[in-house]
């Protein structure tokens, strides 16, 4: 319990110290241009996209684009393309962690996996930020490199400590219960606002998957659910914000709540029909990453073209009540 609780800290710790130092680094000029090239929603797609995947957190860019819209920078239909750009791109960090699990003996393949080149990186990022001055550039890329590096640590300390836990009864029957879709999808949502990090509550349950506890019945709603939990941080920078900066909050709780309903339907739907044979197979990291990537592109698909739609349900709202807490 003490080294998975020491994988944790080094692995939230790591994501934070890797997310501010990209921020830091290269935040004013993606402020820019956001604020500048959201003339269409498919254009503020591929831009939120982008800036998410490089800075690694879907909270920061919907947290910027809710400032944005708040300060007149940005209408409120040029953030919904950004909003869901930023959860498609929140996906590439399942995906650098999914290639920890690669095995081979070919020298290509064992330099694809972070774990054989995440300790040199975070000897060199140490050196970096230890010669430059503090917030210039040679700094904050050191910064970003020991936080990577930090990150990988307790990846592998979380997923050594959990090992144990797969000859473990109560462990088993704990993620048999997760099948059942609403507990699923409370324990995704709550560990993700708990956490203020959708990325971070996927790469937990990356780590978990050395247990081999997990199915694919357990991962999906727990899965939708970290994409609820997700729209806690908008939320909560929205309170005090104008009108239009909340209903932006709004706009992404709704994408993600509507998004995961009509996944769920389709999926328990589709698998009443089909039997789908991998559902209670042992999901891999890897398989995290698919599942997790599937669901933000399709609901990106479905709901882009209905992004007025998101706005309209979005005006009527009143945070009357979110104040009063």
């Amino acid at each position: 319990m003490f080294t998975l609780m020491g994988g944790i800290a080094m692995f939230l710790y790591g994501m934070d110290l890797m997310g501010k130092a990209l921020e830091q680094t290269a935040g004013s000029k993606l402020q820019g241009i956001l604020s500048k090239m959201t003339a269409s929603p498919v254009r503020g797609l591929l831009l939120g996209m982008v800036i998410t995947a490089v800075i690694q957190s879907s909270g920061a860019t919907t947290v910027m684009a809710v400032g944005f819209v708040n300060s007149g920078l940005m209408e409120l239909h040029q953030a919904i393309g950004v909003i869901m750009g930023a959860n498609i791109g929140t996906t590439v960090t399942g995906w650098l962690l999914s290639l920890s699990g690669l095995e081979g003996d070919s020298f290509a393949i064992q330099m694809l996996n972070p774990n054989a080149w995440a300790p040199i990186l975070g000897f060199i990022g140490i050196f970096l930020y230890m010669l430059g001055k503090d917030k210039d550039r040679r700094s904050g890329v050191g910064k970003i490199m020991v936080g990577f590096s930090v990150l990988m640590a307790g990846m592998n300390t979380m997923s050594t400590a959990m090992s144990p836990l797969a000859d473990e009864p109560w462990f088993m029957d704990l993620f048999l219960s997760f099948k059942n879709p609403v507990l699923g999808v409370l324990a995704g949502a709550v560990l993700t606002a708990v956490l203020q990090s959708s990325s971070a509550s996927v790469g937990i349950l990356q780590a978990l998957t050395s247990t081999g506890a997990v199915t694919y019945a357990a991962a999906v709603p727990i899965i939708m659910g970290q994409n609820i939990g997700t729209c806690v941080t908008a939320l909560i920078s929205s309170v005090g914000a104008n009108k239009n900066a909340r209903r932006a909050a709004m706009v992404h709780l709704y994408f993600n709540i509507i998004g995961v309903t009509l996944f769920l339907a389709i999926f328990y739907g589709a698998n009443l029909l089909l039997d789908f044979a991998f559902v209670n197979e042992t999901v891999t990291a890897w398989g995290i990453a698919v599942v997790h990537s599937i669901f933000n592109l399709t609901a990106t698909a479905v709901l882009l073209p209905f992004a007025n739609g998101l706005e309209k349900l979005a005006i009527p709202v009143s945070y009357t009540h979110l104040r009063a807490h």
